[in-house]
């Protein structure tokens, strides 16, 4: 397994556009694998392919406090919605932010797991939550973006003089 850089905000291409997977093969479970381990590392709780620069519909979960429910959601897709909740997120392509986000409270999703399987999964609270963060990564969309101007402004002033002090 190996890790694989994370990319930063604002970096455009955490805003391309995942492609479906076309078939769940080792290449494929590779990359939950590296995934994964990319994940546990940083740490987080969860991880699109697009924040590792492979823009393909692949997202990992784990939510679990000892590590132990990773799931892969391969081409995942939101069938319903409902509720409401505002939870505050953070995210690894985005170190040190974290701010209040509403989302939906309660999720059903479809996608494929690392052996090409389909399921459905119901899912509420921090898990309906990092689903919904997850699947708006493959679809281009961070986060932050969600936000106001004036905060997402703050963010990326932030964000550019961080960069220049470590650079």
């Amino acid at each position: 397994m190996a890790l694989l850089p994370i990319l930063r905000y604002p970096d455009p291409r955490l805003h391309k556009h995942a492609a479906p997977v076309a078939v769940v093969d080792d290449s494929i479970r590779q990359l939950v694998r590296d995934m994964a381990e990319t994940m546990y590392e940083a740490p987080g709780v969860g991880l699109a392919a697009t924040q590792v620069d492979v823009h393909k519909r692949v997202v990992v979960i784990d939510v679990s406090e000892d590590r132990s429910t990773l799931r892969a959601f391969i081409n995942p897709e939101i069938l319903e919605k409902s509720g409401e909740q505002t939870c505050e997120e953070g995210c690894l392509s985005v170190p040190g932010v974290y701010e209040k986000v509403t989302r939906a409270e309660r999720v059903k999703v479809r996608a494929l797991d690392e052996r090409g399987e389909p399921f459905e999964l119901e899912a509420e609270g921090l898990l309906a939550v990092c689903i919904q963060h997850e699947i708006d990564h493959l679809d281009g969309r961070v986060f932050v973006e969600y936000l106001s101007p004036l905060k997402l402004g703050r963010i990326k002033a932030r964000l550019a003089k961080k960069a220049r002090i470590t650079a």
